[in-house]
């Protein structure tokens, strides 16, 4: 009986696997042909300004308004698009508290770490702890131990979109994973740091718009925001002053505060890619002003995916697709939504997905593009050989170095989940049972890789 029940919830999932119209596929596509052309014109433009620096922070004559938009873009990954209204719809709007905590979180940035950075004329973060402590080896395995943390994200960053688009398409996680890593080690590879930020700008507009569309046509079905709030609330899921101090609860006011202040010291002022955009404009003051445009950008786009989760649980808090068996996992939520409800629009299922994979190559490039730096400033160009290179072999090596490690990130086949592994979400929360726990043992391993370095880094 347990199998036909399986079966039967597998045969509806596939049913939906075909609502991707024309239009969806042309608003889609296009996305990903502009992502590419922006590349190819960037490096066209800029193909006589050969330099190391100039490939790795733009010569710092980046344009301000399109450093801000990408640092946006950067940070605001295919986790939050997917992830947070997941959240919201399965556990209410306690995380939303992450808000209060990344104004801390910035305040910090913005006073204490830039200045230090960015008056040092860094190229790479770690060169920092080379002169503080006069150790090169210690330069260079901090670099190693922050090295994994980004690989594991890039892995998960491309795998969590592909959820979304195999409830809406026929394509298999394997192809959507492998088509999105070919195009983004194509034009970050050419471009560099620029054709990274000029993609990012266009990414990450596409990724508010593409929301933004979709809660505003729910909305207005639905007979608008008030009506919204009242469901959720009629749901218990409006909550934000949980007080308590267990640390077995899924999500307290304390907890929420310290995860927003964690989010922006760790993400915005001790990543090698933040602070790539950060030290690409031509003063301090400049890089501090980006930081004022952050903090309100990143609550209006967080709002928005915290609201998409509201709206989700308002159209669904009758009939749960999780449930029901119409989707397999909990991150399909809000993919189905749009499939469910909106599908019969021409063009709004693409949208959305152009928005998903636009958080995905915006975070994913920004993340290979710093990896890059990392490898090159920390690991090789100390080498004699490699720092004798002329600045177009430079370029070339780091071609190469970032065409081999997205290379290795591509997938070459698709693995089951082991029996007893529980799920989780896009955010790497447990979704499953009933047990309230803050992060599954992946999410565990790969925060402690990526606070420790973050933090002595910071207290040094």
């Amino acid at each position: 009986m347990e199998d036909y029940e399986d079966t039967e919830a597998l045969s509806r999932v596939n049913a939906m696997k075909t609502v991707f119209q024309p239009a969806d596929w042309v608003v889609f596509s296009l996305m990903l042909v502009c992502t590419v052309a922006i590349g190819v014109v960037s490096a066209v433009k800029n193909r006589r300004k050969a330099t190391t620096q100039d490939y790795l922070l733009g010569g710092k004559t980046m344009s301000p308004p399109a450093v801000a938009i990408s640092l946006l873009g950067s940070i605001v990954s295919s986790f939050a698009v997917i992830g947070f209204p997941t959240e919201i719809y399965f556990y209410g709007t306690q995380i939303t508290i992450t808000l209060l905590g990344s104004v801390l979180g910035t305040i910090v940035v913005n006073q204490i770490i830039l200045p230090i950075c960015y008056n040092l004329k860094l190229v790479s973060l770690n060169e920092y702890l080379e002169r503080r402590y006069k150790s090169v080896a210690l330069r260079k395995l901090i670099a190693l131990v922050m090295l994994f943390p980004s690989v594991l994200t890039m892995g998960m960053i491309l795998y969590a979109p592909s959820i979304g688009l195999t409830t809406v398409t026929n394509l298999s996680s394997f192809a959507s994973m492998a088509i999105m890593g070919a195009i983004v080690t194509f034009y970050i590879t050419i471009g560099g740091v620029r054709a990274v930020v000029y993609t990012d700008v266009l990414q990450t507009l596409l990724m508010f718009g593409g929301v933004l569309a979709v809660v505003v046509l729910c909305c207005i079905e639905l007979g608008g925001v008030g009506e919204v709030w009242a469901i959720a609330e009629h749901g218990g899921r409006i909550e934000f002053f949980n007080m308590d101090t267990n640390p077995h609860v899924r999500h307290t006011f304390w907890s929420t505060f310290i995860l927003g202040f964690y989010l922006c010291t760790s993400t915005l002022g001790l990543t090698q890619v933040a602070y790539q955009r950060l030290a690409s404009v031509r003063t301090l003051q400049i890089s501090k002003g980006l930081m004022w445009f952050f903090l309100p950008g990143i609550w209006c786009m967080w709002i928005l995916f915290f609201f998409s989760g509201m709206v989700a649980y308002a159209v669904y808090s009758t009939c749960d697709p999780l449930t029901s068996g119409k989707i397999e996992k909990a991150d399909q939520i809000l993919p189905f939504l749009v499939t469910d409800k909106l599908g019969h629009i021409p063009g709004v299922s693409g949208l959305f997905m152009a928005a998903v994979y636009g958080a995905v190559l915006s975070t994913f490039s920004s993340i290979g593009n710093s990896v890059a730096c990392v490898l090159w400033e920390d690991i090789l160009k100390p080498f004699s050989y490699f720092r004798g290179l002329s600045d177009s072999s430079a370029i070339r090596v780091i071609k190469i170095l970032l065409t081999c490690l997205l290379k290795t990130l591509l997938p070459r086949e698709t693995l089951p989940v082991p029996a007893g592994i529980p799920k989780t979400n896009a955010l790497g929360f447990n979704t499953e049972g009933s047990t309230p726990s803050t992060l599954t043992s992946p999410g565990i391993l790969y925060l402690f890789s990526n606070a420790g370095p973050h933090y002595w880094f910071l207290v040094g």
